[in-house]
């Protein structure tokens, strides 16, 4: 297929200083959690994004020097030889796919705590270290003349690494209040010398780090800059149309290319709270300030949105992290025609959780993610079918859907019974929740994939018993039958226990179900995600009093590794939630519930018309249970092999639900594919 003309501005070269993009693709720099200490998966990872078409793939931040360590989060640095070698690995991959590779250098200043070094925090104003609870632990100091020659000597160490690395654009990191940006930023710059007071004067060191990097590397790599052009915090920080554009447009022709986007609560927004696009706002008239090519980011997955900020002068290139971690051949889609099969970012940031979690990047839409180089998993490819045996797959969810998908790819003759009249299991559901529209094309996505395959079948309205499985007697049986909430409560130490069933008790799967409810409820939250404060902004909408109640500190805390939690707050007590953090509930009576204080240990009562627990989930076993009954029986019958996967083996996330599904088709014909586990970087590299 040719690809549709009003794509062909994506696909025209950009020159970028002294090299060339293919194409205005351009994968910006993000985290991975993979670092220096796992090069190899590094190096896979980003690879693929090459081999997907886009012309520039990125590291995510890369320290410039001990005195700046990124720890505890994993990351890549440029502190000595052996580094460059380490990061060879990447450079190497990504050329070998006609890709540029660009390297984003990062002092972190009071934004790292160089728990790992134990090295001073340096910053311009000796202001606290962040952490991550927000409490600092101690100061940075401030920064006399020598430390800031150091400083530029060590960015000149390191873009001279990186130039023998192999990388192509080097970049400048003025965002995310690091290193250049506290100087830069009213906010953090407190100083009364000729690099604090005046924009002029703050804006100093950035000239002089982009001169120096340009002076170092700039004959044969092009020299980026990323700028965060608002702090999103109003007149306290830097403001887009106050000083950030005033700043850009001082030093706008200084490097090769800016790379923009914003800092705060909205950067990174997940599709909850922000629709594609949404940082335009916050870059618009930024080709006014400068001729230098702009790229930007907003997590664009459609390539007509791409189109139209590029032929509206908003961008050069467009800048993709969670899209191209969900589609890395999203590029390559496009230019083939096939743009109706990109596998769309849900906006979940999965990907971005990793970060805060240490483990290598996942994704709810690529079940492939991380796993390029560890388990030698590709998202395009998959290896063909060893037997002609046909498989029988129960649940049309999200674990169920992607077995069936990627089985029925490797060429199996799959059968897919689901028992309701739609596909899609919890996704259907939890898809109409306030903000959680684009999940769905988690299901949309495979269910369009199934239907391009001729061994693929559906059924719906299928519901199947173990009678049924063995009159069908296919040889493998694949279970993805999901599971249910449970009604249980949390203890002190978060184990569940079971409740006396009585009028009034609620689950998610009730409100799923249709129950008419009014008055007021109390949502006991202990699943710590999404789940309960969606549901707390859907029964708001239908005219309910709702009480939030959580043993956490915050509402929906673990969202705050998906950076939605702040939003999420501030939602639920702008909608008039009465919220009560730190709190458990040991009991309700179908009148009143009883809260406890998990500090205090103090005890109120609430009367109420319902309670609705989000907590636990409980698999949904009993066709297992029936089929396992039967025991030799299903050797007879021709059953030779019955597998679990999804919510009914594990409940999780949804990400896990396809990882289960997408592992089941890889590994379906492997034996002992329980124990095949992913490859192990090893401490010696080279």
């Amino acid at each position: 297929m040719r690809r549709n003309p009003r794509y062909d501005i994506l696909f025209e070269p950009v020159r970028i200083g002294p090299v060339t993009t293919r194409n205005r693709f351009f994968q910006v720099p993000h985290a991975s959690s993979t670092g220096y200490q796992l090069p190899n998966i590094r190096a896979g990872l980003r690879s693929i994004r090459a081999e997907g078409g886009w012309g520039v793939v990125c590291t995510g931040y890369c320290s410039i020097h001990p005195s700046s360590d990124g720890a505890p989060h994993r990351y890549s640095r440029l502190w000595d030889d052996e580094d460059v070698r380490n990061l060879s690995l990447m450079t190497d991959a990504v050329h070998e796919h006609g890709a540029l590779a660009g390297v984003e250098l990062y002092y972190g200043s009071s934004q790292g705590r160089n728990l790992y070094t134990r090295e001073t925090v340096l910053s311009p104003s000796g202001i606290p270290v962040n952490t991550t609870s927000g409490v600092p632990l101690n100061h940075s100091r401030a920064m006399d003349k020598k430390d800031i020659k150091s400083l530029r000597g060590w960015q000149i160490d390191a873009a001279k690494r990186a130039k023998r690395a192999g990388f192509d654009i080097i970049y400048v990191y003025c965002g995310m209040r690091f290193g250049p940006y506290q100087f830069l930023s009213r906010h953090t710059n407190h100083r009364s010398d000729e690099y604090g007071g005046s924009l002029e004067n703050r804006v100093r060191l950035l000239r002089e780090m982009i001169e120096d990097t340009k002076n170092a590397v700039g004959d044969t790599c092009a020299v980026a800059v990323r700028f965060s052009t608002d702090e999103l915090m109003g007149p306290l920080g830097m403001q887009w149309e106050d000083e950030g554009m005033a700043a850009l447009e001082l030093v706008g022709e200084l490097p090769d290319l800016w790379d923009l986007k914003t800092f705060g609560e909205s950067d990174s927004s997940n599709s909850r709270y922000s629709e594609e696009g949404y940082q335009e706002p916050y870059v618009t008239n930024a080709k006014t300030l400068t001729s230098k090519p702009v790229v930007g980011v907003g997590r664009f997955t459609s390539p007509d949105s791409m189109v139209s900020q590029i032929s509206r002068g908003v961008l050069d290139l467009i800048g993709a992290a969670r899209p191209s971690i969900a589609d890395p051949f999203l590029p390559n889609k496009v230019e083939s025609g096939r743009e109706d099969e990109i596998r769309e970012c849900i906006g979940c940031n999965i990907c971005y959780s990793c970060f805060h979690e240490n483990v290598p990047i996942r994704c709810t839409q690529n079940p492939t993610m991380g796993e390029e180089w560890r388990r030698g998993w590709h998202p395009e490819k998959i290896a063909p079918k060893t037997s002609d045996d046909s498989v029988l797959v129960v649940g049309g969810g999200p674990a169920g859907l992607e077995a069936a998908r990627a089985l029925g790819q490797r060429g199996y003759s799959v059968i897919l019974a689901e028992a309701g009249n739609e596909l899609g299991g919890r996704l259907v559901a939890e898809s109409k929740l306030p903000g959680l529209s684009s999940w769905i094309r988690v299901r949309d996505w495979r269910v369009d994939q199934i239907n391009r395959l001729p061994n693929v079948e559906v059924y719906l309205d299928s519901q199947l018993d173990e009678n049924h499985i063995m009159e069908f007697a296919f040889p493998h049986v694949v279970l993805a039958t999901g599971s249910t909430w449970s009604t249980a409560l949390a203890d002190r130490r978060n184990a569940s226990f079971p409740i006396e069933p009585v009028v009034g008790i609620l689950t998610p799967d009730d409100i799923f179900g249709g129950i008419q409810i009014s008055g007021t409820v109390l949502i006991y939250d202990y699943d710590h995600y999404y789940m309960a404060s969606c549901l707390a902004e859907r029964l708001v909408g239908d005219g309910l009093s709702v009480i939030y109640v959580t043993p956490a500190d915050r509402v929906s805390s673990w969202s705050e590794f998906t950076h939605d939690q702040w939003h999420t707050q501030k939602t639920l007590m702008e909608l008039g939630c009465q919220i009560f953090a730190g709190h458990y509930v040991p009991s309700f009576d179908g009148e009143a519930v009883t809260t406890e204080c998990k500090y205090t240990g103090r005890q109120s009562t609430i009367s109420i018309d319902h309670f609705l627990i989000v907590g636990t989930r409980t698999p949904n076993l009993d066709l297992h249970e029936q089929l396992l009954v039967r025991g030799s029986e299903l050797k007879d019958a021709g059953i030779n092999s019955l597998t679990r996967i999804g919510d009914c083996d594990v409940p999780g996330a949804v990400v896990h639900a396809v990882y289960s599904g997408h592992r089941c088709a890889r590994e379906f014909d492997e034996e002992l594919a329980s124990s095949n586990l992913p490859a192990v970087e090893r401490a010696q590299l080279f």
